[in-house]
C-alpha cells in the first residue's frame, strides 16, 4: 500500500506541474506573457517543492508546516484547472492530494518512502 501511496504522490505531483503550466498557457494576453507564464509557474511549483518538501530538498519542513508548500502548490494547479473551465479535474485533483496525504499520515509514512515513528 505504502508504494502505491507513493506512486500516486509522484503522479499528482507531475499533474500539478502540468496543470500550472495548462493555467499560465491559458492566460488571457500577449503569447509572450502566455508562453512565459507557462514556463515559470511549474518552475516556480518546482523550486518550492523542492526546497521544503521532497524528501532530498535543501531545506526540508516538518509535518505540520510541510502542509504549507504542498497545498500552494496543490492548490495553485486545482484553481488553475477550475479556472481554464475544468472543475471536475480540479476537484478531482484536490482530493486526491488530500486523500494521498491523509493516506501518508495513516501509514506513518514520509515522503522519501521511510516509515515513520
Amino acid at each position: 500500500m505504502r508504494a502505491v501511496n507513493l506512486t500516486l504522490r509522484f503522479v499528482l505531483e507531475l499533474c500539478a506541474l502540468a496543470a500550472l503550466a495548462y493555467g499560465g498557457w491559458r492566460l488571457p494576453g500577449p503569447i509572450a506573457v502566455r508562453i512565459l507564464a507557462a514556463v515559470l509557474l511549474p518552475v516556480a511549483a518546482a523550486l518550492i517543492w523542492g526546497r521544503w518538501v521532497a524528501p532530498r530538498g535543501s531545506h526540508l519542513l516538518p509535518d505540520p508546516q510541510r502542509l504549507i508548500p504542498e497545498w500552494v502548490v496543490f492548490g495553485g494547479a486545482t484553481v488553475a484547472l477550475i479556472l481554464c473551465g475544468h472543475p471536475a479535474l480540479g476537484a478531482a485533483l484536490a482530493v486526491l492530494a488530500a486523500l494521498n496525504r491523509w493516506l501518508l499520515h495513516v501509514l506513518g509514512t514520509s515522503t522519501g518512502g521511510e516509515r515513520r515513528g
